[in-house]
């Protein structure tokens, strides 16, 4: 069958999906699954947010998020106030209900291997609790071939149902998951996949209660495993090929934005540069996995992710320059880096590449510090002495300012009033493009951008 694709169906048409007496038990309460949770109970579904951690589901049954408080907390809130939403350890109890959606993620260590075994025992345990005509909803992103091995074949076994006659499993995975915010996710196009037709359409009446983009409709398990895997690996060429052709336009003395902006096709719309990570680490092993178990090589792919990995050299490099080019090493230089979440204007969890830039600076011997005016020490997690209370706190005396995330306040940047603060010449580099080169430098700074390579100084 080939994809297909729904209109758009807002959120606010709850009377066709939603219902006070439908009960969706959502299994796993990380990023994925408390997005869906809140997505689904703002649709008009009542919800079981279940969990093993239990600090997590604690925190969960107060109302507290442990990212994006602004947008999450308030649905929680008034979830929990309106029993909407309930808060469970017991996987018993969650498969019991008439809609299952698994959220629970594919372990991948630091080497790339791939553990299915957390999965596996997820649906072993709602399988043996499985209630007739119930529908399960895999979310999580899984290797090819693994909803209809693993998968379907654990909630058959363990049940003694048959998928597609006496109870449903559908497949509607979530592109770049880590990357994903509430109105992100609900303007997110989704595949909902199954092996039945029956499946197929349960799973395609809920997604549409939560999906404002529409969503394509396979009876091609694989296919759907293949696609969202195949998404996640273009974005990552497309933004590796991005941040290479940016690296060039800094040494030829181009703009990169202004060259992207006069291009009129695809390229122009797609290659975003994507410096700290565009998502998607732990999935694409589960491609390279299933690619070496066919012996195909994929030399292109496996490229782009090595490069990926080497901007945070990069950017140290950027700094560095610009050190050098206000006429100081990077050596004993304090260095203010503002802003760590990963999502601007939002409490979120830290950039990923946070950690390793600090301790590049610090292994060269700079004395960085961090603000960010969304984020507290503990969310941060590094070094109390490293996290600034203010904004003046973090540039007294600073050499080098690293505009690390692009939050509305560091637009507005006075300029005038920091130069009064910092240790002048000093440089400013913006890995966000959120200020223009020639102010910064008409201010007396010393300005380095990511594919901006019209500087002067």
């Amino acid at each position: 069958m080939s994809p297909t694709m729904d209109p758009p169906r807002a959120l606010e048409e709850k009377g066709a999906h939603g219902s006070e007496k439908t009960t969706v038990s959502v299994i796993g309460c990380e990023r994925i699954g408390i997005l869906h949770a809140c997505l689904l109970a703002e649709a008009g579904f009542r919800v079981l947010c279940v969990d093993y951690d239990r600090a997590l589901i604690e925190q969960i049954s107060k109302g507290r998020a442990p990212f994006l408080n602004q947008e999450i907390e308030p649905i929680l809130q008034k979830g929990l106030e309106n029993k909407k939403i309930q808060v469970s350890c017991s996987l018993e109890e969650a498969a019991g209900n008439e809609i299952i959606l698994v959220s629970t993620a594919v372990k991948v260590n630091e080497r790339g291997a791939v553990d299915y075994s957390d999965i596996e025992r997820i649906f072993k345990k709602v399988g043996s609790h499985l209630r007739k005509n119930a529908l399960v909803i895999n979310v999580s992103t899984v290797g090819i071939g693994v909803n209809e091995g693993i998968i379907r074949e654990t909630i058959e076994n363990a049940s003694g149902f048959k998928v597609g006659e006496d109870v449903y499993f559908a497949y509607c995975p979530v592109p770049l998951p880590e990357k994903q915010t509430l109105r992100s996710l609900a303007n997110c196009r989704r595949i909902v996949a199954a092996q039945d037709k029956a499946s197929l359409e349960k799973a395609s009446n809920i997604m549409a209660a939560i999906t404002r983009a529409g969503f394509a409709k396979s009876l091609d398990l694989k296919a759907a495993e293949a696609a969202v895997l195949f998404e996640t690996l273009c974005r990552n060429v497309d933004s590796a090929l991005a941040n290479e052709f940016a690296a060039f336009c800094e040494k030829i003395g181009v703009d990169y934005l202004s060259a992207q902006s006069l291009v009129f096709t695809s390229v122009g719309r797609f290659s975003q540069l994507a410096w700290d990570s565009f998502g998607g680490e732990k999935a694409l092993p589960l491609l390279f996995e299933a690619a070496e178990t066919q012996n195909v090589k994929l030399k292109i792919s496996q490229t782009a992710l090595g490069l990926s990995k080497e901007m945070a050299r990069r950017i140290v490099s950027l700094v560095q320059d610009a050190l050098k080019s206000c006429g100081k090493s990077i050596r004993r230089a304090k260095i203010a880096v503002l802003g760590a979440s990963q999502t601007p204007n939002v409490a979120d969890v830290p950039k990923s590449s946070l950690k390793d830039f600090v301790k590049m600076l610090e292994r060269k011997g700079a004395k960085p510090s961090i603000y960010d005016p969304y984020l507290s020490q503990k969310v941060i997690d590094l070094e109390p002495q490293l996290i600034k209370e203010n904004l003046m706190e973090a540039l007294e005396g600073v050499d080098c300012i690293v505009i690390f995330t692009g939050h509305e306040q560091f637009k507005r940047l006075n300029l005038r009033k920091i130069k009064l603060l910092a240790n002048m010449p000093t440089a400013l580099v913006d890995f966000e493009r959120l200020l223009e080169p020639a102010k910064v430098e008409a201010e007396g700074f010393v300005y380095r951008g990511l594919g901006r390579g019209v500087w002067k100084k």
